[in-house]
């Protein structure tokens, strides 16, 4: 049985995200400020977080920002914050999908399935690798490495990378990778593929990934 950790300070919301939660067959448990979520969260191994921004204590963002350190677990953040700056922080983050207030339970259940099954190691792949320059990663682990260092990135970070090194030497559009990764769970704006490119960029310090304008992003081949 999967377990979710929610993080959220109303009550009534609390419990019905658990009840929907078990009712959809996940074990869950909870925390009412971003202390408690932290302390949960290092209690026990969970397979995603759902966490709401604003928290008592510590909120979310700060939250967030501390499991990322420690752990590649898919993230949803569920706010009643719908700006644009406020997503933009989220995903500058790492979240894996962010939920604006008020949702549909149904839908939100949805996208829980379907960040936990995106999120499983070689889901969809057969184990490999794929390297370009200094760069390998390796599908069954979900480790990357760079001239022999680990670092963390999200599920989808990955999944993004992974994607485009798969087809070097093509471009592929915002909507390609839309359709490609996101799928049918994906109701937002095309932008968030580059809030990822630019994570990527940022987090590894790498120059290849290509823009071009206008049409999405491409990784030349080697020569």
């Amino acid at each position: 049985m999967q377990k979710i950790l929610v993080v959220e300070d109303d009550p009534d919301i609390q419990e019905l995200l658990q009840n929907f939660l078990r009712e959809a067959g996940y074990e869950v448990g909870t925390a009412f400020d971003g202390v408690e979520g932290l302390g949960a969260f290092e209690e026990r191994d969970y397979d995603l977080v759902l966490l709401d921004v604003m928290l008592p204590k510590l909120d979310g963002f700060a939250l967030c920002e501390l499991i990322r350190r420690k752990s590649r677990v898919p993230i949803i953040m569920l706010t009643a914050l719908s700006g644009e700056k406020e997503q933009i922080r989220g995903l500058d983050l790492q979240v894996d999908d962010y939920i604006t207030k008020p949702f549909s339970m149904p839908v939100l259940i949805r996208k829980v399935a379907a960040v936990l099954r995106r999120s499983a190691a070689g889901a969809g792949w057969e184990h490999q690798t794929l390297s370009h320059q200094n760069l390998t990663l390796d599908q069954d682990s979900r480790c990357v490495f760079l001239d022999g260092r680990e670092y963390e990135l999200t599920c989808r970070e990955f999944e993004v990378l992974w994607e485009l090194l798969s087809h070097r030497g093509r471009v592929l559009t915002r909507q390609n990778l839309l359709d490609r990764l996101w799928k049918y769970d994906f109701y937002g704006d095309e932008r968030v593929v580059d809030t990822h490119i630019k994570n990527l960029r940022k987090k590894l310090g790498i120059d290849f990934i290509q823009t071009i304008r206008g049409v999405g992003y491409k990784i030349d081949k080697e020569d």
